[in-house]
């Protein structure tokens, strides 16, 4: 078996080549073998790091591990059970326009830097049982969704779409011209959660848990 059961592998070159050039975005990480080189290996780098997907290079041994004996040419990815949608494929599904933005005021949740898969998935049962509409998380630092999270979600990750975002700030900006209020937590602030208009399209953003918000987040909120 693969040594992450949670996850699915894709294997060979050309397959995750492939795979990162559709902009598929479930991918969690690509293993590329010590000292592997030649064009495919450096397109594959390339197409993995301009996505945000972590790239590690491992012993033979342990691509042959992952890819259970089959002839793995040297690569390796590893693939969500979920997939992300895209963060514009997500804003367009929950509303496509300032106006459908002012009208229907989503609740959107942002979260920067989670990095423990069930505390992910805790949170995403809550957004669901809250009515959140959409759930933006980045592309590094984060917590994988896999197996772990989907069963932490009681498995309602699969009811609310989710899109992973190159830079958390941008995405944040990019909300605020949508017409968006984006309104991060933090323990010491004065505002309680309770004194809050919520009447509004909301994002809320919620930080790691042992940094809260990373600083460059927190002065992108509202």
């Amino acid at each position: 078996m693969a040594d992450d059961p949670e996850t699915s592998p894709i294997i060979g070159r050309n397959p995750v080549l492939e795979t990162l050039e559709r902009g598929d975005t479930g991918i969690e990480k690509v293993m590329l073998e010590q000292h592997a080189g030649g064009e495919i290996i450096a397109k594959i780098r390339a197409r993995a790091e301009e996505r945000g997907i972590p790239v590690q290079y491992v012993p033979e041994a342990r691509l042959r591990h992952e890819s259970q004996g089959a002839a793995h040419q040297g690569v390796v990815a590893q693939a969500a059970p979920i997939r992300y949608a895209s963060l514009h494929d997500l804003l367009t599904q929950v509303a496509p326009t300032w106006d459908d933005v002012q009208s229907r005021q989503p609740l959107l949740l942002v979260i920067d830097r989670v990095t423990d898969t069930r505390n992910f998935g805790a949170i995403l049962r809550s957004a669901v049982a809250a009515g959140v509409d959409g759930v933006i998380v980045p592309a590094r630092e984060m917590a994988p969704l896999n197996a772990a999270a989907l069963k932490a979600s009681a498995g309602t990750a699969t009811r609310i779409p989710i899109a992973r975002a190159s830079d958390l700030t941008q995405a944040l900006t990019q909300l605020k011209e949508r017409g968006y209020w984006v309104c991060g937590a933090d323990g010491d602030a004065e505002t309680s959660v309770w004194d809050v208009d919520w009447d509004r399209p909301v994002a809320v953003v919620l930080g790691s848990e042992g940094e809260g918000l990373a600083p460059d987040v927190a002065a992108a909120c509202d």
